[in-house]
C-alpha cells in the first residue's frame, strides 16, 4: 500500500466540487460483485475519489482481467 508521501502529486489536487485538498482515505472498490478496500486520494468533504491514470491502466486493469477470467 502507498503511504502519504507516495501519493504526493495526487494529494496536491483539490476536489472539483468542494475545492478542498484531497486526503488519503479508505475506499471500497467494487467490480463484478467483488469488493476491495484500499487507501486512495479522496475528498474529505464529499467523498469523491481520484483514480490516477497510472493506477486505472495498471493495477486496476490487471485485477479486472483476473476477475473477468474467473
Amino acid at each position: 500500500m502507498k503511504s502519504d508521501k507516495d501519493w504526493g502529486d495526487e494529494l496536491a489536487w483539490h476536489c472539483a466540487a468542494c475545492d478542498r485538498p484531497l486526503e488519503l482515505g479508505q475506499v471500497t472498490v467494487t467490480y463484478m460483485n467483488n469488493s476491495f478496500t484500499t487507501d486512495m486520494p479522496r475528498c474529505p468533504g464529499c467523498g469523491r475519489v481520484m483514480v490516477p491514470e497510472a493506477l486505472a491502466l495498471g493495477k486496476m486493469a490487471e485485477v479486472e482481467k483476473i476477475l473477468e477470467d474467473k
